[in-house]
């Protein structure tokens, strides 16, 4: 099993260095900018849901995106404690020049697999990251 997940590990290490060369962002940012761009608005509570990150985390790389002009913070008008993140035009440009997330040959591969077998990939894939979700009285 581990040497599964570090053919994994070091095939994603390998894509991110050069979606970062190649479109400038690393893919936990333009995964934010496209689920920014999906949502239209979303509070960073629900941002840091959808990309699987704790909310002090998230905070760093929000910064970087907004310090770079390609998302902003709204506060919501009637709760001043909550803000809203949206993509700037900037964003959207990033994201239309940006490299694919996944590797196109990868999402070749995937297709051409029978449809059972894409679940099966997706099921094993999400059943994986579950095991290594921390047990409840060990969580921090």
């Amino acid at each position: 099993m581990f040497q599964a997940l570090r053919r994994l590990q070091q095939g994603c290490e390998v894509h991110a260095k050069r979606l970062s060369r190649l479109g400038g962002l690393t893919p936990l940012q333009l995964l934010i900018l496209q689920v920014l761009q999906m949502e239209q608005e979303i509070t960073a509570s629900g941002l840091a849901k959808q990309v699987s990150l704790s909310q002090a985390a998230l905070s760093g790389v929000l910064d970087r995106l907004e310090s770079r002009g390609l998302l902003a913070r709204r506060r919501d008008e009637r709760d001043r404690r909550k803000q809203w993140l949206l993509l700037e035009d900037a964003g959207r440009d990033a994201l239309r020049t940006a490299p694919p997330l996944l590797p196109e040959y990868v999402m070749a591969r995937f297709a051409e697999l029978p449809e059972w077998e894409r679940h099966a990939v997706l099921a094993g894939l999400l059943r994986a990251a579950e095991l290594f979700e921390l047990p409840e009285e060990e969580e921090e």
